[in-house]
């Protein structure tokens, strides 16, 4: 997970990023800014020593248009 979140944080430039695990669950991590949720890193079936990050971006958080 250090791998992982070193990673995420050198990508979008920010140190505010933490990995955490789930609890009972060994092939995911949850990813935060800060106190805020923002997605999930899951182990790649397709490519061992890979991981996916999904986002989701609810129409809620975004701006006006």
């Amino acid at each position: 997970m250090k791998r992982i979140e070193t990673h995420l944080k050198r990508t979008f430039n920010t140190g505010g990023i933490v990995v955490k695990p789930r609890p009972k669950v060994t092939n995911s991590a949850e990813v935060y800014v800060g106190d805020e949720f923002i997605g999930v890193v899951f182990d790649d079936e397709d490519e061992d020593g890979s991981f996916m990050f999904e986002m989701a971006i609810l129409a809620e958080d975004l701006p006006a248009d």
